[in-house]
């Protein structure tokens, strides 16, 4: 039986996710959800349109030109994008998504839940996988915990 919120447990559970935001800068958020979801074994996409190669992998400039289709979408993008991206993995039948957000605005905007709600996307808002992926870094324990306190992450 797992310990995560269900729709944590829900949304780690799949096993290609796409991560959408990532940087040719290594030291980005993005980045770090990316290498950590690829570290722990998921098959993980990079998604920017103005990058054709991140961490050395091919990078993607839309969900649509994937090789293969997903089943998750971590949006870590400014929140403004976040609503089109949503309408992109509906459109694509994708179920489930993250906006990212830590303690800043981050990805979530209303308009992109009102889309996950309208589209019947699992969506979770708020923190990020790395917060949840075992094994989770003290330094994202820490987080998780102060932003569950400020009702700022799933669970």
């Amino acid at each position: 039986m797992s310990k995560l919120p269900v729709n944590v447990d829900r949304f780690l559970s799949v096993r290609r996710i796409a991560v959408a935001g990532v940087s040719r800068d290594p030291m980005q958020a993005a980045n770090n959800v990316y290498r950590k979801l690829k570290a722990a074994g998921y098959q993980v996409f990079a998604v920017n349109p103005n990058a054709t190669e991140v961490e050395g992998d091919p990078c993607y400039p839309t969900l649509a030109a994937l090789p293969e289709a997903v089943e998750a979408v971590v949006i870590v993008t400014r929140p403004e994008l976040a609503a089109q991206l949503v309408r992109e993995c509906g459109d694509l039948g994708i179920g489930h998504v993250w906006l990212h957000r830590s303690f800043g605005e981050g990805s979530v905007s209303d308009e992109a839940i009102r889309e996950c709600e309208r589209l019947g996307i699992n969506c979770l808002t708020g923190g990020c996988p790395v917060m949840y992926c075992a094994p989770v870094d003290f330094g994202h324990r820490c987080m998780r915990w102060i932003l569950r306190w400020q009702g700022r992450v799933p669970g």
